[in-house]
C-alpha cells in the first residue's frame, strides 16, 4: 500500500519552485508534502500529490528532470516517541530508512530500502499505512 512520490531535479535557482508549484495549481494537482534537498547549484524536490500520474506528465511536458517512486505513508500518532517506536521496527528487521519528510497532518512518507518487505512487516505493527487512494480522498477545509 505504497504512495507514489514524484522526483524533480532543479536548478537552485529563484522561482524554480514556484513554476511547478504554478503547474500543478493549473493541473488541478493538490500537494499533500514535499522535501526539497539542496546539492549545491542544483536540488532534488520531492512530492507527494493526490494526482501523480498529471504531475508527472505536467512535468515531463515542460521539460523538467522528474520520476516517479513508491514511498510508504504513514498516519502517526502525535505522541512523544511514536516516530522512534516505528524507525525502532524496522531497524529489528535490517529495512533501512532512506529519507524521510513529513506531509499533510501528521503523515509521514519513508523511502525505505525494500518497501514492500516493510508493507508486509508493518500490517502486522499498530501503524496505519496511507494508500494513493487515501490521499486522493483527503479533503481540506478553507
Amino acid at each position: 500500500m505504497s504512495v507514489s512520490q514524484i522526483s524533480v531535479f532543479l536548478e537552485s535557482e529563484p522561482g524554480h519552485l514556484h513554476r511547478i508549484l504554478d503547474m500543478f495549481e493549473d493541473g488541478n494537482v493538490s500537494v499533500r508534502g514535499y522535501c526539497a534537498a539542496d546539492t549545491g547549484d542544483y536540488g532534488i524536490v520531492r512530492f507527494v500529490v493526490d494526482k501523480p500520474e498529471v504531475a508527472l506528465k505536467l512535468l515531463q511536458n515542460s521539460g523538467c528532470a522528474a520520476k516517479m517512486s513508491n514511498v510508504l505513508c504513514l498516519r502517526m500518532v502525535d505522541k512523544p516517541g511514536e516516530l522512534a517506536r516505528v524507525m525502532a521496527i524496522f531497524a529489528e528487521h535490517a529495512i533501512n530508512v532512506v529519507y524521510s519528510y513529513s506531509l499533510i497532518s501528521t503523515y509521514i512518507a519513508l523511502s525505505v530500502s525494500d518497501v514492500e518487505s516493510a508493507e508486509t512487516i508493518l500490517k502486522g505493527e499498530p501503524v496505519e499505512l496511507v494508500s494513493q487512494e487515501d490521499l486522493e480522498q483527503y479533503s481540506y477545509t478553507v
